[in-house]
């Protein structure tokens, strides 16, 4: 396990991560060194993206007074908060500073240093794959699916007294990105999670009634 600090934030990183992050690239088919340096800058490249994408949940959580710290773990992060009770307008915030900081990043990367894209083929493979995981990591976030950031801000904005909504939602949005995803990608790896999301929502919803 990797520990460090960064911003007075601690930070964790699980040996999973690595080796999901892999998985997600194409490992397994990382068949020549040049193949093999691509996978290692697309490792490099989510590293960096989804760190950016917890320091903007764990800032903003220190912005509101609690203490922030981040882990790396298998397919994600997540950034905790020791206990810190937040109103539904800060958790909203909170929330939603995660996926606005990857796509900042995104922006940044893209729109205001396009000419990071024109360096040599491996140093430009490198900012266009921390674009690309940047805008997809932040939009499959942003799906109002429990328990994904977006569906942490639906729930923030509905409140408990509509949690039911919150979980039908999360089954119909889920079942139908999961759908969608394999047409376009062929890829089982989020429609499995996204699958496992829905499963979720179901327990909750039976124990509701």
């Amino acid at each position: 396990m990797v520990s460090f600090s960064l911003f007075g934030i601690p930070v964790q990183i699980h040996p999973w991560f690595w080796i999901s992050l892999a998985m997600i690239g194409g490992g397994g088919s990382a068949n020549s060194q040049e193949a093999i340096l691509r996978l290692a800058l697309f490792v490099l490249a989510g590293l960096v993206s989804i760190l950016v994408h917890e320091l903007g949940h764990a800032l903003s959580g220190r912005a509101f007074g609690a203490r922030s710290e981040i882990t790396l773990q298998a397919f994600g992060g997540l950034a905790t908060f020791g206990g810190a009770r937040f109103t539904r307008p800060q958790h909203f915030l909170v929330t939603a500073a995660g996926p606005a900081a990857q796509l900042l990043l995104a922006a940044a990367v893209y729109g205001v240093i396009p000419d990071l894209f024109k360096l040599s083929s491996l140093a430009g493979h490198f900012w266009q794959v921390l674009t690309y995981i940047s805008i997809v990591w932040a939009l499959i976030n942003l799906l109002p699916v429990l328990p994904l950031d977006g569906g942490q801000m639906l729930n923030a904005m509905l409140g408990p007294a509509r949690f039911k909504q919150t979980l039908w939602i999360t089954i119909l949005t889920a079942s139908t990105a999961a759908l969608l995803i394999f047409q376009r990608t062929h890829s089982l790896i989020f429609p499995l999670f996204l699958g496992l999301f829905v499963w979720q929502a179901w327990q909750a919803l039976k124990q509701c009634d």
